[in-house]
């Protein structure tokens, strides 16, 4: 228990400081929330070495927290929705096998972005907004596959237990 807990805590740490690196990088391209993905990394490498209920556990906890200190209360219901759909589909392409972390990845940029957009265009009361679906896809996917070869090399270096 002593040791989950302080894998946990170690977990949430890393999660929040990726999201605060990542808000340090400017990604300018006139789409907001295009972000690299660096806190996904940590949750995704949580999620092969932990499982669904601590990646759910971490994730929910670094979404809160991030939101308080460093965004707004709509910057958590956004990423509330992207993150929650993102880490249920990773969590189920995982499950069913076949899939390789930058597989896994890639799905999780792309529904990521799907759950803000859905959201944006539900508070805006836009449909408007499905034109920065391409955009989204785009950046979902690169972020994806840069962030799951990563997380694939430190996945190989971890220990099995």
């Amino acid at each position: 228990m002593v040791k989950k807990t302080a894998q946990g805590g170690l977990f949430l740490a890393l999660a929040l400081v990726a999201s605060y690196v990542e808000m340090l990088i400017p990604i300018q391209i006139g789409i907001p929330g295009v972000k690299i993905g660096l806190a996904n990394g940590v949750i995704m490498v949580l999620l092969y070495m932990a499982g669904a209920k601590e990646a759910y556990a971490i994730s929910v906890a670094r979404i809160l927290l991030s939101g308080f200190l460093f965004g707004n209360l709509m910057m958590i219901l956004y990423s509330m929705a992207g993150g929650m759909l993102s880490l249920t589909l990773m969590i189920l392409l995982k499950k069913i096998g076949g899939f390789s972390p930058i597989g896994v990845s890639v799905a999780g940029g792309v529904s990521h972005n799907v759950g803000q957009l859905v959201v944006a265009i539900l508070v805006l009361e836009t449909g408007r907004l499905i034109y920065y679906f391409p955009v989204l896809l785009l950046s979902g996917t690169t972020a994806g596959v840069l962030i799951g070869i990563v997380v694939g090399e430190i996945i190989k270096r971890l220990p099995k237990n």
